[in-house]
């Protein structure tokens, strides 16, 4: 039965996704070098070891939100789930560099975008955790099939410049912010009635002035 290795070697921006996407370079080792692997139907889960990172004054700010006063990082500060997604490895020998997209999103809903959001510099610890099922042949070229154990995993330290690159691209100089529908509605008949022209004007005007700089 095969016994794979996994390392992330490189992350990189998706070159004309339709969505933001980062793509992640995977390099599978097989521990029998002439054993030919057909295919690796590949499950990942991928979190964020939130607590393998040092953080700044401006950090704790601006993780405010999604961990509370620092005072409370000791019980706070836990890792986060960024997201699951699944790739099929074609057959090689010994070993292969495979493509991991991940699609990612600028919701201010989901707790990871916010952490990403929240930093400015370093890097990011990320852990991929493994599943799936491999399919290998044996030496009288019988197909053979074999579960990934789940203790295989990856560690990789994200640049936090290359997930900021990524949304600069796709949004420039512009953030996603999710509304209630009523709360929505109540905006959307502000903006009307006042003939604001923008978004942007609208809440301008709502907000105080004062509450923005003195943030």
């Amino acid at each position: 039965m095969p016994d794979l290795s996994f390392q992330i070697e490189q992350a990189e921006v998706t070159s004309y996704s339709a969505a933001p996407q980062l793509t992640f370079k995977l390099r599978l080792t097989s521990t029998s070098p002439g054993e030919m692997i057909h295919t690796v139907a590949l499950r990942c889960q991928i979190q964020i070891e939130v607590t393998r990172r040092r953080y700044t004054a401006r950090d704790q700010e601006a993780l405010l939100d999604l961990f509370g006063e620092p005072d409370r990082w000791g019980q706070t500060l836990k890792n986060l789930l960024w997201t699951h997604t699944s790739v099929v490895v074609p057959s090689f020998v010994g070993s292969i560099l495979a493509d991991v997209p991940v699609p990612c999103t600028f919701d201010f809903n989901v707790a990871a975008t916010k952490y990403f959001y929240g930093l400015t510099e370093g890097e990011i610890p990320i852990n991929f955790l493994f599943s799936g099922t491999v399919f290998y042949a044996r030496a009288d070229a019988s197909l053979q099939v074999a579960p990934i154990s789940w203790e295989k995993e990856a560690r990789f330290r994200l640049p936090v410049k290359v997930w900021r690159e990524m949304m600069d691209s796709y949004y420039p100089n512009s953030a996603w912010l999710c509304l209630r529908r009523d709360v929505f509605e109540r905006l959307y008949q502000y903006k009307m009635r006042k003939g604001i022209p923008t978004w942007e004007q609208a809440l301008e005007i709502v907000l105080p002035v004062e509450e923005v700089v003195g943030r």
